[in-house]
């Protein structure tokens, strides 16, 4: 399941809908759940607008997750992502695996997130409280996080 909105979710209905579909054989379920935070030290953030290319979007989402599901056992999972203007502390994406074990859940669920903050065609706008505005750049360290993946043991090794 991937859905990318401008309404809000509910983690919790999206954890049961996960668990429904994976009734009796998922032993694990795994979440992750982001929010809009401070991104600026100097000046509070007030909204972070989201744009992001329709349909390609969802393409690359569905690309990253067949992908985790290549590496590891993962049953189903669930990815939301909102768009539009979010204000500081609203959710901004949901990402929920769920496997036999734990171990793929959590890996599955993290490379996903790395994968997604570094290959998914969104855009963010941070505007502080003061007024000022920019194009909030991706980090190095999200490059290399979802770099260190390459290599990574697959399923067959685990």
């Amino acid at each position: 399941m991937i859905v990318v909105q401008e309404a809000d979710f509910d983690a919790g209905a999206l954890q049961a809908v996960l668990r429904e579909r994976c009734t009796g054989a998922a032993g694990a379920l795994v979440t992750f759940t982001g929010y809009v935070r401070d991104f600026s030290s100097e000046d509070a953030t007030r909204t972070l607008t989201l744009e992001h290319y329709p349909g390609m979007c969802e393409r690359e989402l569905e690309d990253i997750a067949n992908q985790a599901c290549e590496r590891w056992r993962v049953l189903d999972y669930v990815i939301v992502h909102r768009v539009g203007t979010l204000a500081r502390n609203d959710q901004i994406v949901f990402v929920a695996t769920a496997s036999a074990h734990r171990g793929d859940a959590f890996q599955a669920c993290e490379y996903i997130m790395d994968a997604l903050k570094t290959r998914a065609p969104f855009w963010k706008r941070e505007t502080l409280a003061s007024g000022r505005s920019f194009w909030v750049e991706q980090k190095q360290s999200d490059t290399d996080r979802a770099c260190s993946w390459d290599g990574h043991p697959s399923k067959e090794a685990s």
